[in-house]
């Protein structure tokens, strides 16, 4: 279980997988100088809602890993959640797709956030 921090307020735990995938899209929007919109459901701990943060080039993160070994990147998760990250809602958590999809495929891939949001 991993850490995600934004502007030292916000703290919200991702499994290190999901977390490294997140990194990686994360990071590439904000290398590009792109902002955007990051949800996520909340647990039911803090009242079952969902969380959204205005992601831009100048806030402060921080992601934290609790495991020992470095995830490996599957690429068409990345797609997928750079796929969201580029749409009008913004970044969000889909499932994670097989690994030998190298595309995103629109045809069946849900365009909006999940109904849980």
């Amino acid at each position: 279980m991993g850490r995600f921090t934004y502007d030292a307020i916000v703290k919200i735990d991702f499994e290190d997988r999901l977390l490294a995938h997140l990194q990686v899209v994360i990071g590439a929007k904000l290398r590009r100088g792109e902002s955007f919109h990051f949800s996520w459901k909340d647990d039911q701990s803090i009242g079952d809602g969902r969380t959204t943060v205005w992601v831009h080039p100048r806030c402060s993160i921080a992601y934290k890993f609790y495991g020992g070994g470095r995830p490996q990147i599957n690429r068409a998760w990345v797609d997928a959640l750079m796929f969201t990250a580029n749409s009008p809602a913004g970044l969000y958590v889909v499932p994670e797709p097989p690994e030998d999809h190298h595309a995103v495929d629109t045809g069946h891939l849900h365009i909006g956030p999940p109904q849980s949001l």
